[in-house]
Parts: C-alpha cells; sequence; structure tokens
C-alpha cells in the first residue's frame, strides 16, 4: 500500500511539474518600465505598459491594470529606460538576397564598409576568395559597388576584375541592384562574346570597337544572370545564405520583410517555410514573367503559412536613377559612357499593349500588382496602363503600389490618388545619392527625389523602404534619411520633403502594414494584434533628429518569442 500511495504521488509530482513548465512557457509577459510607443493615431501616444499571452498583445495601459491582466505567475519586463514599439515592417525590400550581401564581399561604400576605390574592390574580392567561398557558387562574388562614390567615379570593367582572376568567374553587384559586371571568364561562363545581341531592357556594354563585351551588364542583361550565377550549388550553401540574410534582417528589428520580385527564389523560401527555418514573417511579390508559375499555388494567400505567403505580382518598367537607366522624359545632364546627349534612360517594357495585358491579369485574378517606377516616362506608362484597367474593373482594395518613383512629378502624385495607388518611396537615396542626383538631373530636380511629404499633403498613401540588399537593410538609417534628408555631403536635399520622426515611424510600422493588408494584425500596439516588438536603445522621437541614425535594436520579439537580442 505504501508503495503505492509512492507511486501516486510520484505520478502527481510529475504532472504537476509538466503543468507547472507549460504554464511557465505561455506565461503572461509584462513590460514597464520604458517608452512604449503604441503607433496609434496620428499624433505619439504612450502607455506605462503592455501585456502579451501567447503569440498576441493582451493589453496596452496602465501598470496597474496592466498587473491585473496579467493575473498570478507572470513575468515582469523592465525596459530600463529602453523604448519599444511594434515590430518593423520594410515597405519594399529583396529578403531572398539579404543572403548575398551577408554572405559576399562587402563592396559597400563608407559608411557602411570599405570600398571606396577600385584598388579597394580588388582587394576586397582577393580577400574573399578562399576555398570556402568560391565552394558557394563556383563564382568569385561581391555585392554593393557605387560608381557615383568610388574615387575614380566610373564602373569597374572585365580588365579590372580580371586582375583578381582569369581562370574563376567573377561577378560584382552594382548597389542598385540593376547591373553586374563580370570579369573575361565570367562573360565566356554566361555565354556572351561580340556576337550577342543586347536583349530587350538590356544592354551589354562594349569596348571602343563598339563589339567586345567590357564586362558592365545593366538591367535585363544582368539581373536573370544574377540569380544563375549566385545560386548556391548545394543544400549547406543555400542554407548559409539563408541564416545569414535571415540573421541579418532580425538584427535591424524585421518582424516582416518582403521579396519584393520573386523569382526561382520563391520556391527556396517555400521550401524553408516548410522546413520551419522562417523566424519572421516574409511576403513574396512574384515577378510577372514567373505568374504562370507560381501565383496559382496554396502559397498565393492573404494568411502566411509557417510565416511565408505570395502577396502579388511584381511589374518593372524601368531600372535604376543612380545608375542612368531610370525611364525620363527630359535627357540626363550627364549620360553613361557611349550614350548622347539626348539619352533619358530606357523602359523595360517598352510596347503599352504589353504593359496593360499583364496589369489586366491582376485585376482580373485581385492579385495586388507592385511597380518599379523610378522615371517619369515610366510612371507615365504606369499610370497609361493602370487607368483602363480601374475603368474597366474598379478601383476596389487592391492596394496596388508604387515602388520607388524616384523621379515622380506632382501631376502624378495627383494620378497615383484618384487610382488608390500607395507610393513606397525611397528617401535612402536623398542621403546615398542626393548628390549625385543634382549632377545628373539637375539642382531644382534633384531636390524633389522621393517627395513623401508632398504626396502625404496630396492624400496619397505613403511608405518608405531600404530596397536591401541596395542598402544596408536598416530601417533606422532609412528613418533618419526621410527625417533630415542629408546627403553625403551635408547638403539638404528638399527640405520641405521631410517627415517628422513620428510620420517616419509610421511609414514603417503601421502603414507598411496596410499596404500588405495586414493593418489588422501588425504595425501598433493594439490589444488583439501579434505580439510583434522591437526594442531600441533610444526613441526616436526623442533624440536629437541627427542621432536617429545612430539608435541600436537591442531586442526583436515576434509572436511573443525572442528571435534576436543584441550581445
Amino acid at each position: 500500500m505504501k508503495k503505492f500511495n509512492l507511486l501516486i504521488s510520484l505520478m502527481l509530482l510529475f504532472l504537476w511539474s509538466c503543468q507547472t513548465k507549460e504554464d511557465s512557457g505561455s506565461a503572461p509577459v509584462v513590460y514597464y518600465g520604458g517608452d512604449i510607443l503604441t503607433m496609434e493615431g496620428d499624433q505619439p501616444q504612450y502607455v506605462e505598459a503592455l501585456v502579451i499571452k501567447g503569440d498576441k498583445i493582451d493589453f496596452v495601459g496602465s501598470s496597474d491594470e496592466a498587473m491585473q491582466v496579467a493575473g498570478p505567475n507572470h513575468k515582469m519586463v523592465n525596459l530600463e529606460g529602453k523604448t519599444l514599439l511594434p515590430g518593423l515592417i520594410d515597405g519594399h525590400a529583396h529578403f531572398g538576397n539579404f543572403g548575398l550581401q551577408a554572405v559576399g564581399a562587402q563592396l559597400l561604400a563608407p559608411p557602411d564598409a570599405t570600398c571606396k576605390d577600385i584598388p579597394t574592390l580588388i582587394q576586397l574580392l582577393k580577400e574573399w576568395n578562399t576555398p570556402e567561398n568560391l565552394a558557394l557558387t563556383g563564382w568569385i562574388f561581391g555585392t554593393g559597388f557605387d560608381d557615383s562614390v568610388l574615387e575614380e567615379k566610373r564602373f569597374p570593367t572585365r580588365h579590372d576584375l580580371d586582375q583578381v582572376s582569369t581562370e574563376v568567374p567573377i561577378m560584382i553587384t552594382h548597389i542598385s541592384g540593376h547591373f553586374a559586371v563580370v570579369n573575361s571568364k565570367g562573360l565566356e561562363v554566361l555565354g556572351f562574346d561580340e556576337n550577342t545581341p543586347d536583349p530587350e531592357g538590356g544592354i551589354i556594354r562594349r569596348e571602343a570597337d563598339g563589339k567586345t563585351p567590357n564586362g558592365v551588364l545593366e538591367e535585363l542583361a544582368a539581373i536573370p544572370y544574377m540569380l544563375k550565377a549566385l545560386m548556391p550549388k548545394d543544400q549547406a550553401g543555400a542554407d548559409r545564405f539563408f541564416q545569414a540574410g535571415q540573421d541579418m534582417a532580425l538584427s535591424f528589428g524585421y518582424t516582416t520583410a518582403q521579396e519584393g520580385r520573386a523569382m526561382q527564389n520563391h520556391e527556396l523560401l517555400a521550401a524553408n517555410a516548410e522546413k520551419g527555418e522562417l523566424k519572421i514573417d516574409v511576403v513574396s511579390y512574384i515577378d510577372y514573367a514567373f505568374a504562370d508559375q507560381y501565383m496559382g499555388s496554396t502559397w498565393n494567400s492573404k494568411n502566411y503559412t509557417n510565416h511565408y505567403r505570395i502577396g502579388g505580382m511584381k511589374i518593372t518598367l524601368d531600372g535604376s536613377p543612380q545608375g542612368r537607366t531610370a525611364w525620363r522624359t527630359q535627357p540626363y545632364l550627364l549620360p553613361p559612357d557611349g550614350m548622347g546627349a539626348d539619352y533619358a534612360g530606357y523602359p523595360a517594357i517598352p510596347d503599352d499593349a504589353t504593359v496593360q495585358s499583364i496589369m489586366e491579369k491582376g485585376f482580373q485574378n485581385n492579385w495586388q500588382i507592385l511597380v518599379h517606377a523610378n522615371g517619369d516616362a515610366a510612371i507615365d506608362q504606369l499610370i497609361r496602363t493602370l487607368r483602363p484597367n480601374v475603368d474597366k474593373y474598379g478601383i476596389g482594395d487592391r492596394r496596388n503600389t508604387l515602388i520607388h518613383g524616384q523621379y515622380i512629378r506632382e501631376d502624378q502624385l495627383d494620378s497615383l490618388k484618384a487610382l488608390d495607388v500607395v507610393a513606397s518611396l525611397f528617401p535612402l537615396h536623398t542621403f546615398y545619392w542626393g548628390d549625385w542626383h543634382k549632377q545628373i538631373i539637375g539642382d531644382e530636380l534633384g531636390n524633389k527625389i522621393s517627395p513623401v511629404r508632398t504626396a502625404l499633403n496630396k492624400g496619397v498613401k505613403v511608405t518608405i523602404h531600404t530596397d536591401a540588399p541596395v542598402a544596408l537593410p536598416n530601417l533606422m538609417r532609412v528613418l533618419w534619411t526621410a527625417v533630415n534628408r542629408t546627403s553625403r555631403s551635408g547638403a539638404i536635399i528638399g527640405e520641405g520633403e521631410r517627415l517628422s520622426p513620428y510620420e517616419a515611424l509610421q511609414a514603417i510600422t503601421i502603414w507598411s502594414a496596410y499596404q500588405h493588408f495586414e493593418e489588422d494584425e501588425k504595425g501598433s500596439l493594439t490589444q488583439g494584434k501579434l505580439a510583434d516588438l522591437v526594442i531600441l536603445d533610444k526613441n526616436p522621437l526623442k533624440v536629437a533628429p541627427d542621432e536617429i541614425k545612430d539608435i541600436q535594436v537591442l531586442e526583436t520579439i515576434k509572436e511573443g518569442e525572442t528571435v534576436y537580442k543584441k550581445d
């Protein structure tokens, strides 16, 4: 009998222990002791405490009420004067390529990295060329070089890259993501020679003879080959790319990331979702050329499966303004090498009827459409081809979105308002290329790039973005540029287009949640929303505007679970 009673006691103790562990794991958490900024409303609102239970926010308000709501056995987290915000949401980026930036040779210019001239670029590639790194793709590769900042003020060519190797193919990608440069071996591997014609929507730059490729590839002569050349050769390499890219996103406070032009990399993202590897939500927009292949899949949904979904379709109408491939109605003041004084960039899809047909497919299927257009001629094409579909199918709640819009005119902003198009603008340009824009399009127009304030004043719904890996996925620097609009030289690029710190925060929280049809679940600290949170070392609304860029992410929390904590 004693043995029986002892057995029962041990069983009860075991069950109690299991229950205690379960309760502990799902115990409410109370955050207090810092600036808890809800991002609700048009003016900043702070609360004393926030309670999360499981993956949701259970309460925001006073400390006394928070303690009552939390009940017994809750956990207390003292913010110790730090700032708690909703998790950050980038209006546009390329999450699937974050790994390239995290793993490849880092060719960004100061202050992000050290690539200030072509000799430094060559040395960085040589240092990166280890057997371990080369085994990843079979190519020597690096990302982020910027001809407008390099001391030589030119693109590297195959001759420069041949100094690194003539036996191994090399590819480096421009900071815009719209150009690549390959060495002589790379041209051979890609099958490019003097007889290769320029593809529609792209240019293979040539030597002085007008025939021999010089290694510089523009737009659709580059972009399709980037994914092929820089694809990991095996699963171990793919895992390394993915983990490095995701870790980088977490360190900058992302709780939702966008893959803004998914092609075959959709399959890699879906595979990682199926394996449970995604720690944050990733929403993909499928390039129109792959729409028939992927848009019919079960991933195309308003709901996430294992943190992944397809959100809609992407169309690209032109190129990069800093690379001078954006399609304008006026010529560039400084045309690229080999181009005449009348050069104004060029369209990615010259035929309006083709663009309108692609748009119509989106309208017919009720797909959200993201449209990359930088030059005002490309934005004219967007408006011309969008309007007939709106007239035919109605505006509805589509949230079609202009991506970048760097050279958008005021009359075009009026058209976006009438067509109910969200404008995801890119004020990061004011720092990285503000001085350059003034050289290539003039002082007056250069001050009007990324006109976020004008768009808001006209009633256009806006977000802002990093376009990473064009730049680092540093959302605090995006915030800083939107507020300050200061160039590398210290010039103010369009003072009248500045946002307040609170507006800039709205653009990477609640407004970006709206753009992605997720404002009911994300973007503000409200009872019932997901417990997607970020803790910053300082409050962007209380530091001097120029100090915003130095704010650090201390912790990233996705659905109540800490997914990143700064060492």
